[in-house]
C-alpha cells in the first residue's frame, strides 16, 4: 500500500500567521505555489491560497499590510504522512480541495499533497480525484 509521505512533495516553505498577505503573495510568486502552511512555529494553524487574498482579502477591499491569519483558510485540513495514499485522495475528493498538508505523528509540517503530487503517482484513480474536487461547489457565503 502506498503512502502519503511517497507521494507528497516535501521541503514545504510556510509563512507565519501575523506575516502580511502581501508577504505570503510574494511568496507564492517565488515558489511558484498557490498555497502556503500557515505555521506557528512548528504547529500548523491554518493554509493560505491564492484564492484566499483575491476573495477574502482584496475583493473585500483589505489592505495588503492585513495579516495571513485574518484571511487563511481554517480549520486546516491535513493529514499523516503514513496514511495510504487512497485515503488522502478519498478524503480531497469528499472535502474538494486541491491541496492537503502533510504532518508527521508528532503533528509537525513535513510536506503537501497537491493533485500534481497525485497525478505523477497516478494508478487510474487520478481523474475521478481531479473530477470530484473540481466539480464547482456552492459558495460559502
Amino acid at each position: 500500500m502506498t503512502k502519503v509521505a511517497e507521494v507528497m512533495t516535501r521541503g514545504v516553505q510556510s509563512i507565519a500567521p501575523d506575516e502580511s498577505i502581501r508577504r505570503a503573495a510574494e511568496l507564492m510568486d517565488e515558489l511558484n505555489v498557490g498555497a502556503l502552511p500557515v505555521c506557528d512555529g512548528e504547529q500548523l494553524k491554518a493554509v493560505i491560497t491564492d484564492r484566499d487574498i483575491v476573495v477574502r482579502a482584496v475583493s473585500a477591499g483589505k489592505d495588503s499590510t492585513c495579516t495571513v491569519q485574518e484571511v487563511a483558510s481554517e480549520p486546516v485540513e491535513w493529514c499523516f504522512e503514513e496514511d495510504p495514499i487512497e485515503s488522502a485522495m478519498e478524503r480531497m475528493e469528499r472535502l474538494q480541495i486541491r491541496r492537503m498538508p502533510v504532518v508527521d505523528s508528532a503533528k509537525h509540517l513535513v510536506g503537501m499533497l497537491a493533485l500534481g503530487d497525485i497525478a505523477s503517482y497516478s494508478d487510474g484513480e487520478v481523474s475521478s480525484t481531479i473530477q470530484a474536487i473540481s466539480t464547482p461547489s456552492v459558495p460559502d457565503r
